[in-house]
């Protein structure tokens, strides 16, 4: 007998992430569900291997009123298994606490497969769903690729993962995760197929990566597939204008743009100026801002005027919708064009030691010949640690550039089997 696998799915929620996810796992027809918060000792200690990683991160229950607990409960820091007839396809969105980062909300989906190759295809099929979100709708550019045995999911067979680059601070940040756990946690429970089975997790701190990636000194740039307001809408009325007119204009096109779908709020506060409104809109990181006056009301046009570039120009009200989608596809689609940009421009690729420590101290993302041994990753950890952390692998990418017969490894010296990316990360 053998046991089922089983694949978990993580995912700290956003607007658009938990709108994009659910109708992925509806059209996969995958069921809802929801695993307890508190997870008692004993069943922690049975994932031990797992837990293991998040330890110093787990939160206790010790007290009820003021009783001390016979046994302390622990708050789950990652998510339980489960069984039932294979392939197994389950989803939840749940609360999770690390103490690290105190509680926050994530999607999650486990899966349990008969056979290896099952499981196997699962853990890039959701994979490419995770960079899917990142790229198409973050518009934060990633890359997929292999953690290391150093970088692995503890207890896990092995580690997929969508990478990302910060280029102003020059560190890596770890995107969704899929994890495959082979037969190790149904044998923890006792759990037995006729089959072969496999496990995989996906976590992802897709709030952070976005912030990071487009923020500017005025605060947040939401792309706007993922704003929870794409258009904001404000009057600016000058001294004896019409202010009653212009307010209904901005009503009429907040209206026109929420009713063809578009997520449209109007501010006819009164106790602000316009240019408060302006700068609070763009903290926000709206994406775009229309703008109303007499002048445009007596043209029949509004004033546009883009977050992630401050383009202004002037709309005419007819046709005034359409223009507005195809203005937010353009500035999605710039979003993408200039974090990647940025990122490429970043990256450098090394073949020495110490062309290695001088990109590293440009904050560069780092793409070196590697020997795939555990011993050089952490010895490369041991020569590069500072007051701000350590170099160490990324990932080796999925799409390998050629590796050159005698190519050598950068940190050993010893012939390199694959091409890796390296940096400090957060």
């Amino acid at each position: 007998m053998r046991s089922p696998v089983n694949l978990r799915l993580g995912l700290v929620g956003y607007y658009g992430s938990e709108t994009y996810f659910d109708a992925v796992l509806e059209k996969a027809e995958v069921d809802e569900n929801y695993f307890p918060l508190f997870v008692s000792a004993s069943v922690l200690e049975k994932e031990k291997d797992h837990v293991q990683g998040f330890a110093p991160e787990v939160a206790w229950v010790t007290k009820a009123g003021k009783s001390d607990l016979n046994v302390p409960i622990a708050i789950r820091p990652t998510s339980e298994t489960s069984h039932r007839d294979l392939p197994l396809e389950l989803n939840q969105w749940n609360n999770v606490v690390r103490w690290e980062s105190r509680e926050f909300l994530w999607q999650e989906g486990h899966t349990a497969h008969a056979t290896e190759e099952e499981a196997d295809k699962e853990v890039l099929e959701v994979l490419d769903h995770y960079r899917h979100l990142y790229e198409e709708y973050l518009v934060v550019p990633v890359v997929k690729g292999m953690k290391s045995e150093n970088e692995k999911f503890a207890g896990a067979r092995y580690t997929t993962s969508v990478e990302a680059f910060i280029p102003e601070t020059g560190r890596g940040i770890q995107g969704a995760t899929s994890h495959c756990l082979g037969t190790k946690f149904a044998k923890m429970f006792d759990i037995e197929f006729t089959n072969k089975e496999g496990k995989n997790e996906l976590k992802a701190f897709v709030l952070a990566h976005e912030i990071m990636t487009h923020g500017d000194d005025k605060g947040l740039v939401n792309p706007p597939k993922v704003a929870p307001i794409q258009v904001i809408v404000i009057p600016v009325p000058f001294k004896d204008a019409d202010t009653k007119e212009i307010s209904k204009a901005c009503s009429a096109v907040k209206d026109a743009l929420r009713e063809a779908g578009i997520r449209a709020k109007e501010d006819l506060s009164d106790n602000y100026s316009p240019k408060w409104k302006y700068s609070h809109w763009e903290i926000k990181g709206v994406p775009l801002r229309i703008e109303i006056g007499p002048r445009d009301l007596a043209k029949k046009q509004v004033r546009t005027v883009r977050r992630d570039n401050g383009v202004k120009a002037d709309v005419p009200r007819v046709g005034l919708v359409e223009h507005v989608k195809e203005l937010l596809g353009k500035i999605q689609q710039n979003m993408f064009d200039v974090a990647k940009q940025k990122r490429d421009d970043a990256c450098v690729v090394v073949k020495t030691w110490d062309e290695f420590v001088e990109a590293l101290g440009q904050k560069k993302l780092i793409l070196a010949p590697w020997s795939d041994e555990e011993e050089v990753e952490m010895d490369v950890k041991r020569r590069t640690k500072d007051e701000v952390g350590a170099a160490k692998t990324l990932c080796s990418p999925f799409d390998q550039p050629e590796i050159p017969e005698g190519t050598l490894c950068f940190a050993s010296g010893k012939l390199a089997k694959k091409w890796t990316y390296w940096g400090k990360s957060y």
